[in-house]
């Protein structure tokens, strides 16, 4: 029973993201990603989601970033899906962790190669002096890379936030909106009703 309710909540999740993008969302998989870094002051960015199963809610970056060096210090965080045709949220906390070298790899090996050349030409969120510099790092990418295939950089991979709760959030008129709350405790999944 308690990993049918996972199950469950990860089957609503999907299912939401699928009828987001029916009703005209360009990226129904983008999450609100919150995460704290080492002295718990926290930074929230959206981020994609490249996959939600059993082991948990899959993203990918650069592990030099804000964000993997917040999860590094503290592998905690909440991630929050909105649909606004739908009038919906879904809301996925839990541990993170790195995902395999061969997820990894093989997500990489599926993006444009323009994306794979964006990846290693980028300094992630460092200040770039202007555009033409970012411009320049992408050539350079381009030119040592040539024609052959563009291997997954060391500093980039994939993070998956492996849920403990996951909230479902529809809105009302009268604002009496429906909460359902799926909890691991004890070991063991939960649903349970919230008020408002």
């Amino acid at each position: 029973m308690s990993a049918d309710l996972l199950d469950e909540a990860l089957a609503r999740l999907a299912a939401a993201i699928e009828r987001a993008r029916a009703a005209g969302m360009v990226q129904p998989e983008a999450m609100a990603l919150a995460t704290a870094d080492a002295e718990g002051r926290p930074s929230v960015r959206v981020v994609l989601a490249k996959g939600v199963g059993r082991d948990g809610i899959r993203f990918f970056t650069n592990l030099g970033s804000p964000k993997a060096r917040h999860l590094a210090a503290r592998p905690w965080a909440e991630a929050c899906f909105y649909w606004d045709p739908l009038w919906e949220q879904a809301r996925v906390a839990g541990r993170v962790e790195r995902v395999s070298e061969a997820e990894a790899d093989a997500y990489w090996a599926s993006r444009p190669r323009a994306r794979q050349l964006g990846a290693w030409a980028s300094r992630q969120s460092e200040p770039l002096p202007d555009r033409a510099t970012l411009e320049a790092r992408l050539e350079a990418m381009a030119a040592r890379f040539g024609e052959g295939p563009v291997p997954r950089p060391p500093f980039w991979s994939g993070l998956r936030i492996v849920p403990e709760r996951i909230e479902f959030w529809r809105g009302d008129p009268a604002r009496l909106n429906e909460r359902e709350c799926y909890r691991l405790e004890g070991g063991g999944w939960r649903r349970l009703l919230l008020y408002p």
